[in-house]
């Protein structure tokens, strides 16, 4: 955040089309001065693993996954489940699940 050097108040961006330069002005005062930097907004996300790691429905129908029958599923019971790894700094590598009977999903603790 920028201030006016003048009465104090907050700078916004403004573009000086004639010049092609982003300017730095006062709304209260008019007074205005170059940018020293061209960035005007930075949007940073930030996401939990389970938010980053979408399981679509067809995932179970993959036949590029790998699949394990030693993994019962905690709604059906069913014994067959693709699954897939992700790793991550916080919690290291997770495993999830997704029944082939149910398509039901579920990390292994």
């Amino acid at each position: 955040m920028n201030f006016c050097s003048e009465c104090n108040n907050m700078l916004y961006p403004k573009a000086d089309r004639a010049n092609r330069t982003l300017l730095l002005a006062c709304r209260i005062c008019d007074h205005k001065e170059e940018a020293t930097n061209n960035c005007v907004y930075r949007n940073e996300i930030k996401h939990s693993v389970m938010e980053k790691t979408h399981i679509s429905q067809d995932i179970a129908a993959d036949p590029t996954l790998p699949r394990t029958r030693a993994a019962k599923c905690p709604q059906c019971g069913g014994r067959e489940a693709a699954f897939f790894q992700s790793m991550t700094v916080e919690n290291g590598m997770t495993l999830f699940y997704v029944c082939c009977a149910c398509s039901e999903k579920w990390v292994h603790k």
